[in-house]
């Protein structure tokens, strides 16, 4: 049975003080999924933050995710942060390949790739981020631009490193904008992903995590969630308040 993982991505908010009140805040909201194992919850904060993040949701069901990584351990790669860095701290999920990195600093699938690969080798999880554009969408390319996203992104992996990784399928038209892709389009798209998936990866695909991102709110999550192959949400916007967010994980339930 695949995990429901509901995943924060705060990007460039909060401060370590901001971190601390809204991860004890949302501990308080979500006790009741405490001991539910097929639900998972992750919070991405930025690097100044995560340290103290991973102290306060110590024996918590929340789990805490870098926003990014360099892919090489040590070295003269001024301003970035290693995955031994990381793990070191006690980071256990990666988010990679969000279309800010691949838009704003030109991040190719092989670059990505080469993160993905660098994270497994430090046991932790990377949550890997595919979507196409409106104008992909709108020249009927949707899976075309997803195919070739899944197929370099996750090149050389096997079946086993396989069950660690999360995939984010963020329609690129519908992040941050109140856009929502219908619970009918999302759907369509985590199918075409999965058999993607499974052309590379055999029966493993079953138990791959697919996430949706894109506007997920209170109002819309039990319905996306409620879809055979969307398996959580990454979220964005909705993430920054405790209660907001409470209310799309307890949609999972």
């Amino acid at each position: 049975m695949r995990k429901t993982i509901i995943a924060g991505n705060w990007k460039m908010n909060k401060t370590n003080n901001e971190t601390i009140q809204i991860l004890n805040d949302l501990k308080k909201e979500i006790k009741e999924i405490e001991g539910i194992s097929n639900i998972g919850v992750v919070i991405g904060t930025p690097f100044t933050a995560l340290s103290d993040a991973v102290k306060t949701v110590e024996n918590s069901v929340i789990k805490i995710a870098a926003q990014n990584v360099y892919p090489k351990e040590s070295g003269a790669y001024t301003g970035e942060i290693s995955p031994a860095m990381l793990k070191d701290i006690g980071v256990e999920y990666v988010i990679l390949g969000h279309s800010e990195r691949r838009d704003y600093f030109k991040e190719s699938n092989s670059f990505i790739n080469e993160k993905i690969k660098a994270v497994l080798s430090h046991n932790m999880s990377p949550i890997f981020c595919i979507g196409e554009h409106l104008e992909d969408r709108e020249a009927g390319k949707v899976k075309e631009v997803i195919t070739k996203q899944v197929k370099e992104g996750l090149a050389n992996l096997s079946a086993d490193e396989m069950k660690k990784v999360i995939v984010a399928y963020e329609p690129i038209w519908a992040i941050g904008t109140g856009k929502t892709a219908t619970p009918e389009i999302a759907q369509e798209t985590h199918e075409q992903i999965r058999e993607v998936l499974k052309e590379m990866f055999g029966e493993t695909s079953k138990e791959i995590t697919i996430q949706y991102g894109g506007s997920m709110k209170p109002n819309n999550a039990k319905e996306l969630l409620s879809q055979k192959d969307i398996d959580g949400g990454l979220i964005g916007g909705a993430s920054l308040n405790a209660k907001d967010f409470s209310a799309i994980i307890k949609a999972a339930l």
